[in-house]
């Protein structure tokens, strides 16, 4: 049986970038999606901004991450919707 979530098979990926989905996964509802701030998830992992941001990245070219820019009601960004890729 596989486990939730695909990260746990995928050995391809740095450590940090399994220690960022880790923490997307933990925040996520029962669809999978969260939407913490970059700034959020820097401060509560105590990794800087730019990792996170190269984790976002490489979460995404494997595909197990998803974002989707999320807008404020006067038009202005507000932060990421991330959806995390389940098994099949």
């Amino acid at each position: 049986m596989g486990s939730r979530f695909a990260i746990y098979d995928n050995h391809k990926i740095t450590k940090r970038s399994k220690y960022v989905y880790l923490y997307l996964s933990d925040r996520a509802n029962m669809d999978g999606i969260c939407w913490p701030s970059i700034s959020t998830i820097a401060r509560d992992l105590e990794i800087s901004r730019s990792t996170v941001k190269r984790s976002i990245k490489e979460l995404r070219d494997k595909g197990l991450v998803t974002t989707k820019q999320r807008y404020r009601p006067n038009g202005g960004t507000s932060t990421l919707e991330y959806t995390l890729t389940k098994e099949n």
